[in-house]
């Protein structure tokens, strides 16, 4: 399956990218608004996955070209960029294609971080919302700690929870997450659901920041 990361550059894209193309045969295009910078950053991945004997091909393009053609489209940008991005590629996408948001409006404070409420409810919410008419919107990897995704060498042992509207689009996203060695994807229910989700992510934040050791922290349903 063909998997574009748009804001793949960025820290949970990259995690992303080098787990799915680490641990599985899906194709990964890598997507930005600068597609020069998308270039790179393919190239980097690559040679990082080189360098453990693994010998893949991650293309680089403009968000738009990105999403072409991809079957999940993973929205790893920040909570205030999803809407403007589901724009931006709305002509990109076809009927049955899957929206994924990881993202987690927060602010920060003296105190630490926040969850930022949208008036929506939550960003899964504002995406479902944009999304064209047959385009599913998936709520996924919302509290993964990105350092950790990115490390190769780190085992994770760790949950991601799903929330969504069609259970076809969660199914498809459900498999993927299995891709990924270490990754339990647990069923949450509907999109309703999401504003919980998303605010258990500054909270992790919050006890990184104030615990020795645990910059990497997270969540296990036992």
């Amino acid at each position: 399956m063909r998997i574009a990361l748009l804001g793949g550059t960025g820290d949970v894209g990259e995690g992303l990218a080098l787990r799915w193309a680490y641990h599985s045969d899906h194709e990964v295009v890598i997507g930005s608004r600068d597609p020069e910078k998308a270039r790179t950053k393919a190239e980097e991945y690559e040679t990082e996955l080189s360098s453990r004997g693994v010998d893949r091909k991650i293309n680089g393009f403009e968000n738009e070209m990105a999403a072409d053609r991809a079957r999940v489209v993973v929205l790893a940008v920040p909570a205030y960029h999803a809407t403007d991005t589901v724009a931006a590629v709305a002509d990109s996408l076809s009927e049955g294609d899957v929206l994924v948001t990881p993202a987690t409006g927060m602010k920060r404070d003296e105190n630490g971080f926040h969850y930022n409420r949208p008036g929506a409810g939550s960003v899964t919410r504002l995406v479902a919302d944009a999304a064209p008419d047959g385009v599913s919107a998936v709520g996924a990897f919302h509290n993964l700690a990105a350092g950790r995704l990115a490390n190769l060498d780190a085992d994770l042992g760790i949950d991601t929870l799903l929330v969504a509207d069609d259970d076809d689009a969660k199914e498809t996203v459900r498999l993927l997450a299995e891709d990924i060695d270490g990754l339990r994807p647990l069923d949450a229910g509907g999109v309703a659901n999401a504003p919980e989700i998303e605010s258990l992510t500054p909270l992790l934040i919050n006890v990184a920041m104030n615990n020795d050791g645990l910059h990497n922290l997270g969540v296990r349903f036992d």
